[in-house]
């Protein structure tokens, strides 16, 4: 089983090349709805997109151009799926990045390669529903789960009295029994060795500095907290109220398949302090992302597939990227009920976002401020693609769950739970 990574490249469009772009990704979409899309036969993919980010004019007076965004989550690495995408993707490619100011269309797959890697952004913290669980994987178990209800059905009448001990021991019988199916009775492989062992060394090394570093950092936490509250009482809150139009443009994309793709991109608060202090919060999540809620759950928020912070021009800016399931409404309230405290701690050092009290609090409780922030701040995803669009992360984690339930016997109780996940 593999690990994660999220890709993400950001490439500006050519002066007065908006509307030619905006009619390449709609092309692009009606290939992925249609599915003909060449990212459909790339290895490892999870969900990608593109997104225009449209011209602005940061709060310091720059001027930054409209600029093309294109995301992924993928199993194995970054720099193999960039190969597979100047390799195999090329229409695609010349397609959507043929907009932008210094793409080489036509070109070899080396200088593809080559420009893609030039424009890649790092991201500042990430988040994966579950770690090491692959694209195949996801799509194998739900072919597994439809196999075994069909075989229920059709063996409906000789099952009905059997008991769940028995009823489980037929169906790994048949599993075993059927070759397309054999990778079921053995537990999913774990992520590689070598980057287990890093990711723990990451956090061991942080966890030393962090030691190290605490006595300088318990000095100085009294004036960081003094500091943060006289910054918090003179922040700017926007309330603004999202445009109609614009809205409707944004709700009209939502709700067609199991997920959402979620993008919102804003300026950080004015000031040293203010950076400081994000990159501190995203990295702190960066880390529990990847060490504490690396297991179905973002602090309680389970309905997340992939999540993503990445820092734009300079960190000046940054954009919030996701893929959730149910409507957006839903998404905001179970954030607002379960993690406002997170929200507030990185989104309270954005510019306008509703006020802060010692980083954690109030922020997003104020709902209806919170709410208009976010749909302001929110873009459009002009093309989506999932590899499982039909699948919820609810549906993906059951589905394991009774992938692992055929590696092994159990006893009447819990065959009676397992049968209840079918």
């Amino acid at each position: 089983m593999p690990y994660q990574s999220a890709v993400t490249i950001r490439a500006p469009l050519r002066p007065g090349s908006h509307d030619a772009a905006v009619a390449a990704l709609a092309g692009l979409q009606a290939s992925v709805t249609a599915g003909g899309s060449a990212l459909s036969g790339l290895d490892g993919v999870h969900f990608a997109r593109f997104t225009l980010l449209p011209a602005v004019t940061l709060p310091d007076g720059t001027d930054v151009a409209e600029t093309l965004l294109y995301m992924a989550d993928v199993d194995g690495s970054q720099r193999s799926h960039l190969r597979e995408l100047a390799c195999f993707a090329s229409a695609e490619l010349d397609t959507a990045f043929g907009c932008c100011l210094d793409y080489p269309p036509g070109s070899s797959a080396r200088e593809r390669h080559r420009w893609l890697c030039h424009h890649t952004l790092a991201s500042a913290a990430a988040y994966v529903n579950a770690v090491g669980r692959s694209s195949q994987e996801i799509v194998d178990d739900a072919r597994l789960r439809d196999a075994l209800e069909n075989y229920l059905d059709a063996h409906h009448g000789e099952l009905a009295a059997a008991s769940a001990v028995e009823v489980h021991r037929r169906l790994r019988g048949f599993v075993g029994a059927t070759a397309s199916l054999t990778f079921a009775i053995s537990e999913p492989p774990a992520p590689p060795l070598w980057w287990r062992a890093r990711s723990k060394a990451v956090l061991l090394t942080v966890l030393f500095l962090l030691g190290l570093a605490s006595p300088l950092l318990l000095i100085g936490l009294p004036f960081w907290l003094i500091a943060l509250r006289r910054h918090e009482r003179s922040d700017v809150v926007f309330t603004d109220l999202p445009d109609p139009a614009a809205l409707e443009q944004l709700r009209a994309q939502e709700d067609h398949v199991a997920y959402n793709p979620f993008i919102a991109v804003g300026s950080v608060r004015p000031g040293l302090f203010r950076r400081i202090t994000i990159r501190a919060v995203l990295g702190a999540i960066n880390l529990a992302a990847r060490h504490v809620f690396n297991h179905e759950s973002l602090a309680g928020v389970t309905t997340i597939h992939f999540a993503r912070w990445v820092y734009l021009d300079d960190r000046k800016r940054v954009f919030f990227a996701s893929h959730y399931d149910g409507s957006l409404e839903s998404y905001m309230d179970d954030f607002i009920d379960k993690v406002a405290w997170g929200l507030n701690a990185v989104f309270g050092n954005g510019l306008g976002y509703p006020r802060t009290r010692w980083l954690f609090l109030d922020g997003a409780r104020q709902e209806e401020l919170f709410k208009n922030y976010l749909r302001c701040h929110q873009l459009l995803t002009q093309v989506t693609y999932s590899a499982y669009p039909d699948l919820s992360a609810s549906n993906i984690n059951n589905n394991a769950q009774v992938r692992l339930g055929l590696t092994q016997a159990l006893d009447e109780e819990e065959a009676s739970r397992w049968l209840a996940r079918l």
